[in-house]
């Protein structure tokens, strides 16, 4: 009996699920490997800070589904792996080997330039370690009059918290105040220009301060690049991505920044027997933007390729969308929608988000 194991319970990988839960594919042991039983939708944490959800609301129980797959879950962390001898290592030491593997285990959050007390600075990735402390986050501004929280980073994710956060501080009346450093190039780099606009204005319109400089930091918070100094409580780091550091040792072909290289079905280049999906990897043939919009999309394809390799069929190519649709949170149920150079905003934008 051959092993399939998945790493990670991202939205390719739930797609996944589904497929194996449909196909009913026999003669294979199917493991899932995830850090929790329940995998918090990224999409709804906007919503979740802003005071819109509840924390379960935003969670997918893989319980029922990796039961309707037949699948055994592994609640656990991987710490690496070794391609050449097909396993991966679980965070207490113990090893996992497979046949076939698919990872679906996102990026890490770049801090090069954000050397500050690790107590005061919170990256959004991994999800799950945000998620648990951002009640922190909230809850300081209590025991403050004139509560701080610096949010750097002005792609999607840096504007849609920037956003929740100052409405989360209005709605409770207190006095935090929200400043977004979105570096030199601006807001939402590779955006319609009429979604840059339209965020622009409401982040001025909600009194979340933009500074469109680089910053460094410092023992109290930001140095920006003009030399003026950015007081801080807490910090969110909504930088840029960078690979985790276990796929150096991975035996696997990288690229140049050290993301999993691979082909068109998204196979490793190096090791065949060997997938990768989202942010973990680098497609090789083509630029595709690191986008969980695709991560939506090639769910499906992968579960068929993964099905696909154990019965030594055809493969199927995975084709991104020349444009992706971003649907971008501001804080109160209104929503800004970015289509290549069109862009609108709207409550009902808020309502398509949530389908």
């Amino acid at each position: 009996m051959k092993r399939l194991v998945l790493v990670g319970s991202g939205h390719a990988h739930l797609s996944v699920l589904r497929v194996l839960a449909c196909e009913k594919p026999t003669g294979i042991e199917v493991v899932l490997i995830s850090p929790s039983a329940y995998q918090n939708y990224s999409g709804m944490l906007p919503g979740w800070i802003a005071g819109h959800y509840n924390k379960l609301q935003c969670q997918i129980d893989l319980k029922p589904l990796v039961q309707a797959a037949h699948v055994r879950l592994v609640v656990n962390s991987i710490t690496g792996m070794n391609a050449d001898l097909r396993c991966v290592y679980l965070a207490e030491g113990k090893r996992i080997e497979y046949d076939l593997l698919s990872l679906n285990v996102g990026s890490e959050t770049d801090l090069s330039w954000l050397e500050i007390p690790q107590e005061n600075l919170f990256p959004i990735r991994p999800l799950d370690n945000f998620i648990e402390a951002w009640p922190q986050i909230l809850s300081f501004k209590q025991t403050k009059s004139d509560y701080r929280l610096v949010v750097v980073g002005g792609g999607g994710a840096g504007v849609e918290l920037a956003l929740a956060a100052q409405y989360a501080f209005t709605r409770s009346d207190a006095n935090g105040h929200v400043d977004l450093v979105a570096s030199e190039s601006g807001l939402l780099f590779g955006f319609a220009n009429g979604a840059q606009r339209r965020i622009h204005k409401i982040l001025v319109e909600a009194g979340v301060s933009v500074h469109y400089l680089r910053a460094a930091g410092t023992k109290n918070g930001l140095m920006l690049s003009n030399g003026v100094a950015l007081i801080a409580d807490y910090i969110i780091a909504a930088t840029g991505a960078k690979a985790p550091i276990w796929l150096k040792h991975s035996k696997l072909m990288l690229d140049e920044n050290e993301y999993i290289a691979v082909d068109e079905y998204h196979r490793s280049l190096s090791h065949p027997n060997v997938f990768a999906v989202g942010d973990v990897c680098s497609r090789q043939d083509l630029v595709m933007s690191r986008s969980g919009v695709h991560s939506v999309h090639v769910g499906p394809v992968l579960g068929a390729n993964l099905l696909a390799a154990l019965k030594n069929g055809q493969m199927t190519i995975y084709k991104p969308r020349r444009y992706s649709l971003y649907l971008l949170a501001c804080g109160p149920r209104f929503a800004v929608a970015s289509w290549g150079n069109w862009s609108i905003q709207g409550e009902w934008v808020w309502l398509e988000r949530l389908d």
